[in-house]
């Protein structure tokens, strides 16, 4: 079980972020750098950085999620595997659960990590991409891994779940992830100053924060940033002018 849980995360892992990569840093570079965030591309030995400390992160994933479902611990978690038990009404609701309780747990433990007593130890070597590629989706120190994986575990013991619940949220988990860290704006002009966009996390938002290293701190909304006053002032400025921008 472990082998197949380690390759579903890692081929995961290495298609959606490898396809971004292929077409946004290869196939169409030339082309679309001028509408790139940060209008340099990082150094080679930064994608090497970010792919290794992501191999790191899916053995640390894997591994949770094998002591959970592939020994006695299984027994006393809410995991279940017929729909039936709990009906096709909580079955979806579930996902809506989980987007909401994911965000508002990375929101929170993400501005832990940034305390000065815990950054360097924690956080710092996920923000050693200030100029973030696709590879950084999962580029996480070890003790940073565990804390990502924590909220699984929450999930576990706290709401009814099955396989399809975890194959396909954290299948969405990981397409935004990548487009977070993609390095290019893919929401249409406009849309961060849209009634829908001022809630919606951005790639140019996340951006921001790597760049910045301060405020931004959400992972698929923006409400929690904006409660707390934690989103740059010029977070819709800079949308705007990098959607704004012509080819030369």
């Amino acid at each position: 079980m472990f082998t197949k849980i380690t390759a579903i995360i890692a081929l995961r892992y290495f298609i959606i972020a490898g396809f971004a990569f292929g077409v946004f840093y290869w196939y169409k570079k030339t082309d679309w750098l001028y509408k790139k965030i940060q209008p340099k591309l990082p150094k080679q030995h930064d994608y090497l950085r970010e792919i290794v400390y992501s191999i790191f992160t899916i053995i640390i994933f894997s591994s949770t999620a094998y002591l959970i479902l592939g020994t006695s611990i299984k027994n006393y978690t809410l995991f279940y595997s017929t729909i039936s038990d709990y009906g096709w009404f909580w079955f979806f609701i579930a996902f809506v659960i989980m987007l909401l309780a994911h965000d508002a747990y990375f929101y929170f433990t993400h501005r832990l990590m940034h305390h000065k007593l815990i950054f360097k130890y924690v956080h710092l070597i996920h923000h050693k991409s200030t100029n973030p590629s696709p590879w950084a989706a999962f580029a996480f120190h070890p003790f940073e891994a565990l804390i990502e994986v924590g909220i699984v575990i929450i999930f576990f013991f706290t709401i009814p779940i099955t396989k399809y619940h975890l194959f396909f949220f954290f299948l969405f988990m990981m397409v935004y992830n990548v487009y977070g860290h993609l390095g290019w704006e893919l929401y249409p002009k406009s849309f961060a100053k849209s009634k829908l966009g001022k809630w919606i996390n951005t790639s140019v938002n996340h951006n921001q924060h790597h760049q910045y290293f301060k405020g931004n701190y959400g992972l698929y909304f923006l409400w929690w940033d904006r409660w707390f006053g934690t989103i740059r002032e010029d977070y819709e400025s800079e949308f705007e002018n990098i959607k704004n921008r012509k080819v030369k």
